[in-house]
């Protein structure tokens, strides 16, 4: 598994030499946000397509 701080690192060997502050906070915020949403996909915390679907359906009006 690699670590939080191998992550970054990664990312911040692949951004340009000339990105902003702002750029690598905003991929920071990305990374987190990825890493979540595959945490909570492995404990389970997802919803199926056909439920995600069904639900979506009440709220769409044709």
């Amino acid at each position: 598994m690699v670590s939080v701080k191998q992550e970054v690192s990664s990312l911040l060997e692949r951004l340009p030499e000339d990105c902003s502050l702002e750029d690598i906070q905003y991929h920071l915020y990305v990374l987190g946000k990825v890493r979540n949403g595959l945490d909570r996909a492995d404990t389970g915390g997802v919803v199926e397509q056909d439920e995600a679907e069904a639900r979506l359906a009440r709220w769409i009006i044709e």
